[in-house]
């Protein structure tokens, strides 16, 4: 019986392009989700847009002269051009700007108002007088309390990495236009998210199946007590509050209030544009619907606790119109560039739509699912993307189906053979993908586990070449025609149930190989309960292949890829002094080290210091309490579900009344630190070194 699903991933914010990382962690997911429900005959919305408000957005407009409306309109089309390229297929991709968005958080803000969610409390922000206007954090600047340094912004200063307040930069300053503001009072609208504590709790823990990344961060966030949280900003640029009151009237809403309520707003837009306006309600106030979220681990909170505390809010006085809970929050971890975490400021990332000028999408989905981040931080190498394209891509599939289609082309006058017999050696390859179907894709890609199902299905098309290496159609043509043309028509009937397969994952490939075998339907009308007993008709026309299907990547094409990222690297680390070499040490008390893999599960920030959290990590066989001075590198939300290395046999000591059971091992110079990953993730407490 079809399913009804809404799948959302997260709105890309509009500042700025796209790199690799936000594809691997929350569009390729669940593109190839959507394309694998569709197949499986479900009824799926697939929902997304650009997320169009905040400071960042207005500081973009003022430095370039142009309004914040010019800015989020040229980002979202490169963005959603971009996500065309890459053959992420949504039905709707709308705005956050948009008028229907404007309207429908409206409504919500108002409805939640009116039912008591919120509170309005009166304090302080820094306030231009020439402007006439309070001024956000990054509109302020002033120097650092803690180091010293000048520029220092009014949530962080980027010289030492300390999070700080504008209240507490010292001889603050506003970066529009140097003028000295003044402290005024304000009010603002506070969301009851505490209120909601125990009903989050009682939500998440009726959902054990969720990914251990999202469930531990609800329950870090739980253990540390829920709070009132701002919803409203003193700004010009966003959605502004529904009422009149001068008090209120220069207020727009929190962009991560508003946000969320875009796929609902997307879902809106999608149905008027199919002439069906209401109908967005059967997903969104329909029980038997279910709502999935893909989304990246930086946006867990959001999505875990806030807007599902929104949503029950909303319910809280309704009897009918109720709006559905979330069903999953399959969230990814982060993909790393050249074991270098991205960072846009620095321009280390590869941006999706400078790729997609010099390669084939497909290259790039094959790759990111590979080296998904479902579990723990991946990394992207050139290197990597060069070994998978050309070992995988090229010398394992494209050279199947090159030389499956050439050889009949040229024996069997362009058309698939007539089977006679079929031997055993046939049937065992049908019966192969016939259990790796009904064994391991179809139950996995259920699950959303793409990327193990990638893997297997590689090891599969290597058992294909092996088939037709051993049946050896080209001496078969010489001796028995009738068994020749039965091998050809088996290798074709394998690849035609392979492409199906490949469809979610590599889209443009698979119809590719559905053209050469001369298919007329499309391939996405395929179904799962029905394509593997779909034979190819003999007879059917065939096209030879102009080319192979996969062309190799030359090193020289990847040293420069290479080279466009260490120029960059080499800029910023001109002026490093290298620390010098401590006094050797003995082999044996090398050895004497116990380092191994871990994970960790819980994060505290002990209240009284400016450094250090108070951490549980899981080493496999116990969790260990860790303290550890990380503030200046890592927010909690960053930590929680990271994979670290850990010293394991270092004694423990007392740090700030707590026995800290091990060391976290990092890389670190004078401004900046980087916790050591262990790498490729086999499980924790495995031994390193």
């Amino acid at each position: 019986m079809a399913e009804k699903y809404l799948v959302t991933s997260a709105l890309p914010y509009a500042n700025g392009p796209i790199h690799i990382g936000h594809l691997a962690g929350a569009y390729l997911p669940a593109d190839i989700y959507v394309r694998f429900l569709k197949m499986n005959g479900d009824d799926v919305v697939y929902i997304s847009g650009t997320d169009e408000h905040g400071v960042p957005i207005t500081i973009t407009a003022e430095k370039n002269g142009i309004t914040p409306q010019q800015v989020v309109d040229t980002n979202h089309d490169i963005i959603k051009n971009a996500f065309a390229g890459m053959g992420i297929n949504f039905d709707n991709f709308s705005a956050t700007s948009r008028e229907i968005h404007h309207e429908t958080a409206q409504e919500f803000f108002k409805e939640l108002h009116e039912s008591g969610a919120f509170r309005v409390k009166e304090e302080t922000g820094f306030y231009s007088p020439s402007l006439e206007m309070f001024l956000p954090d990054r509109y302020i600047e002033g120097t650092c309390p803690k180091c010293g340094k000048d520029g220092a912004r009014g949530d962080q200063c980027e010289a030492c990495g300390t999070m700080l307040t504008p209240e507490e930069l010292v001889n603050p300053i506003s970066k529009i236009n140097g003028e000295k503001p003044i402290l005024k009072p304000t009010k603002h609208f506070y969301f009851k998210l505490g209120d909601f504590q125990e009903r989050l709790e009682a939500f998440i823990a009726s959902h054990p199946e969720w990914k251990d990344n999202v469930k531990n961060y609800c329950k870090s966030w739980f253990k540390e007590g829920l709070r009132d949280r701002a919803i409203t900003r003193d700004l010009k640029w966003g959605i502004k509050l529904p009422y009149n009151e001068e008090e209120f009237i220069s207020k727009v809403m929190y962009v991560w209030f508003e946000a969320p309520i875009g796929y609902i707003s997307s879902t809106k837009e999608w149905a008027k544009s199919i002439g069906e306006p209401e109908k967005w309600k059967e997903y969104w106030q329909n029980d038997e619907a279910k709502l999935i979220h893909f989304i990246g681990k930086d946006n867990i909170v959001f999505h875990s606790l806030v807007f599902p505390a929104t949503i029950m809010a909303m319910n809280e006085n309704r009897t009918t119109d109720k709006y559905n809970m979330v069903t999953d929050i399959p969230a990814n971890e982060f993909l790393n560039i050249e074991n270098d975490k991205i960072s846009t400021s620095r321009d280390w990332a590869v941006w999706v739509h400078e790729y997609l000028k010099d390669y084939p999408a497909d290259l790039l989905r094959y790759y990111l699912t590979i080296i998904s981040p479902e579990n723990s931080d991946s990394d992207f190498t050139w290197e990597g993307f060069q070994k998978h394209a050309n070992g995988e891509l090229a010398d394992i599939i494209g050279n199947y189906v090159n030389r499956l289609l050439t050889f009949t082309v040229k024996n069997f006058d362009g058309q698939i053979p007539e089977p006679k017999e079929f031997t055993e050696d046939d049937l065992e390859a049908f019966e192969n993908v016939k259990i790796f179907f009904e064994d391991n894709f179809y139950p996995n890609l259920t699950k959303r586990r793409g990327r193990r199902v990638l893997i297997d299905y590689l090891d599969l098309f290597r058992t294909l070449n092996k088939y037709f290496n051993d049946m050896a159609p080209w001496k078969a043509i010489k001796t028995d025609k009738e068994r020749c043309g039965t091998v050809l028509y088996c290798g074709i009937k394998l690849l035609k149930q392979m492409s199906v397969m490949m469809f979610p994952y590599m889209p443009e490939s698979a119809s590719k190989i559905w053209e050469l075998i001369g298919e007329k339907t499309e391939i996405s009308d395929e179904r799962w309960d029905t394509f593997l007993s779909n034979d190819p008709v003999p007879g059917t026309a065939l096209t030879k292949p102009k080319g192979i299907l996969f062309a190799k990547i030359e090193d020289d094409v990847i040293e420069a890829e290479k080279a466009k990222l260490v120029k960059i690297e080499e800029a910023e680390i001109t002026d490093f002094e290298y620390p010098k070499e401590k006094e050797a040490v003995e082999f044996d008390d090398f050895m004497k080290l116990d380092i191994r893999s871990g994970t960790i599960i819980e994060v505290e920030p002990v209240k009284k210091s400016k450094k250090l959290y108070k951490m549980k990590v899981d080493i496999g066989y116990e969790t260990r309490t860790v303290m550890g001075g990380l503030k200046k590198a890592y927010t909690a939300e960053e930590l929680l579900g990271k994979n670290v290395t850990v010293l394991v046999n270092l004694k423990p000591r007392m740090i700030m009344g707590v026995e800290s059971q091990g060391m976290l091992l990092a890389a670190s110079d004078d401004n900046n630190l980087s916790l050591l990953d262990p790498g490729t993730f086999v499980g924790n407490g495995r031994t390193i070194g």
